[in-house]
């Protein structure tokens, strides 16, 4: 049976975009299915009492630093240099992830996921400004209107806003969270584990 990988997603993180592509990697060698899950990072954070790590952890001596090399680590593991930090992190991230909610589809969802990931972590748009997300919407080949207007439709709110509650109920507090059978696995970090699991079906 073919098992699925369930990526609980908000575009605001950076670690998102980092998980992303060897995330679509390791699906591919196990011939996992990978389905995006939307969340509100700052909703869920609200929940948890969790912050940005830049944030929460700014009082420990050695611990932010640290961080930032263990990510630049990954970025250059992965070849990610395209990637730029984005200048307004932490931003509001809610009309990218109701765009994300208001996907038909899955394959949509997952198109929409290859398209703003760049715009925002590689071109660092305004990610509140409509018109800017439109144009890249539009650039990408889909129907920017539609999708801008289906994002304020109350059910799509509804829906981004049942995800996340969802996603903290099952011990979700941050991006990137993985979900597979039940188990979960928390953080980029994670990704050599959650391919083990997906290969011998053992934690």
């Amino acid at each position: 049976m073919t098992a699925t990988v369930e990526f609980i997603f908000d575009i605001a993180a950076p670690n998102g975009y980092l998980a992303w592509y060897p995330l679509k990697d390791i699906a591919a060698r196990t011939g996992a299915r990978l389905e995006v899950t939307p969340v509100f990072l700052g909703g869920m954070h609200k929940l948890t009492g969790n912050a940005p790590p830049m944030i929460r952890d700014a009082g420990v001596k050695g611990k932010v630093a640290y961080a930032a090399l263990e990510f630049q680590r990954f970025v250059d593991r992965h070849g990610m240099h395209r990637f730029r930090m984005h200048p307004a992190l932490p931003f509001n991230s809610i009309l990218l992830q109701r765009v994300l909610a208001a996907a038909a589809d899955e394959a949509q969802r997952q198109a929409l996921v290859e398209a703003l990931l760049p715009a925002v972590w590689e071109r660092n748009i305004d990610c509140s400004d409509a018109d800017a997300v439109g144009a890249e919407l539009t650039q990408a080949g889909f129907d920017a209107p539609a999708l801008l207007a289906a994002a304020q439709d109350p059910a799509v709110k509804a829906r981004l806003a049942e995800n996340t509650e969802r996603a903290v109920e099952r011990g979700a507090f941050g991006i990137p969270t993985f979900f597979v059978d039940g188990e979960m696995w928390f953080g980029k970090e994670r990704l050599g584990q959650l391919e083990d699991f997906l290969g011998d079906g053992q934690p």
